[in-house]
């Protein structure tokens, strides 16, 4: 019976022991541009992360879902407790938005490493118009 207890808290014990490796937390996994006008907006958004883990978090790669998108990253690692940033420009094509930029870790609290990012919107364009330019007036029939 004692060795039973002993296996069965030894067995607990271990089970209990926390991963060690790095983990990655983001402020948010999803941006929502809105409703934003072309020409007045950079399409440049920002996914601010920390590394909660106990050894240095390496960002392998990002990559999005279409060229219209580019994601910039941290070459150096993030050492634990340190936070970073994956800024995203998308080029502002008229239209909805909907794209993800996949990044790929060393995180061990993400499957395989890898998360999703996402950024949703759409991109209208406003017609200007010019005072000088004469409306057209049709005769009363």
């Amino acid at each position: 019976m004692k060795k039973l207890l002993v296996y069965l808290t030894l067995l607990i014990g271990f089970s209990s022991v926390a991963q060690s490796g790095a983990k990655i937390e983001f402020k948010e996994e999803t941006i929502n541009y809105g409703e934003v006008e072309k020409g007045k907006d950079n399409g440049i958004r920002v996914f601010e992360f920390t590394n909660t883990g106990d050894e240095p978090l390496v960002i392998k790669n990002a990559k999005s879902s279409c060229g219209c998108t580019v994601p910039e990253w941290p070459k150096e690692p993030i050492a634990p407790g340190g936070k970073g940033q994956i800024k995203v420009q998308y080029n502002m094509n008229p239209g909805p938005i909907s794209k993800t930029i996949t990044i790929e870790t060393n995180a061990i609290n993400k499957p395989n490493g890898m998360i999703p990012l996402r950024i949703k919107g759409t991109v209208i364009v406003k017609e200007e118009v010019s005072p000088l330019v004469k409306k057209k007036t049709f005769p009363n029939s």
